[in-house]
């Protein structure tokens, strides 16, 4: 069941980051361009919510069943278990808690520019603290799936 859940994160990982460059180009655009928040741009949010809490659930089956995760006291010491049993967890729960919020407060908001500037200062927060993740795990930008710190 290990190698289905690592093919399904790493491909929705794809989608993810997809998703999330487009509602950052789009809110920026919208933000700038003084458009309103219309069904493009909401379609575009709840989309980027929707994956994203997908890859939260097939990432955290992952993280309970990968050899990878230890809970000892070397775990620290070593750079590639510390990553994958602390840093990317951590990371990556901070990164959809800004989308989620980016989400949750932008749909109450009546004011059009405030909504894209929601949008875009939480995800692009989001983007930046994603790719940072990704780096550090030292597999590549586009590695489909692999052994962890390959």
């Amino acid at each position: 069941m290990y190698a289905p859940l690592l093919h399904t994160h790493s491909l929705l990982r794809f989608i993810v980051l997809l998703l999330l460059i487009g509602v950052v180009i789009n809110s920026f655009l919208g933000m700038t361009g003084k458009k309103p928040f219309g069904k493009l741009d909401n379609l575009l949010g709840v989309s980027l919510f929707s994956v994203t809490h997908t890859q939260l659930l097939v990432g955290l089956a992952l993280y309970f069943s990968s050899s990878f995760v230890v809970f000892s006291g070397d775990t620290m010491k070593d750079a590639s278990l510390r990553y994958w049993t602390v840093e990317h967890i951590t990371l990556m729960l901070i990164a959809i808690a800004l989308i989620t919020m980016a989400r949750i407060t932008a749909k109450k908001m009546t004011d059009d520019a405030a909504k894209h500037k929601r949008m875009f200062v939480f995800n692009a927060l989001a983007l930046v603290i994603i790719l940072m993740a990704i780096a550090m795990s030292q597999r590549g930008f586009f590695a489909i799936t692999g052994t962890p710190g390959m």
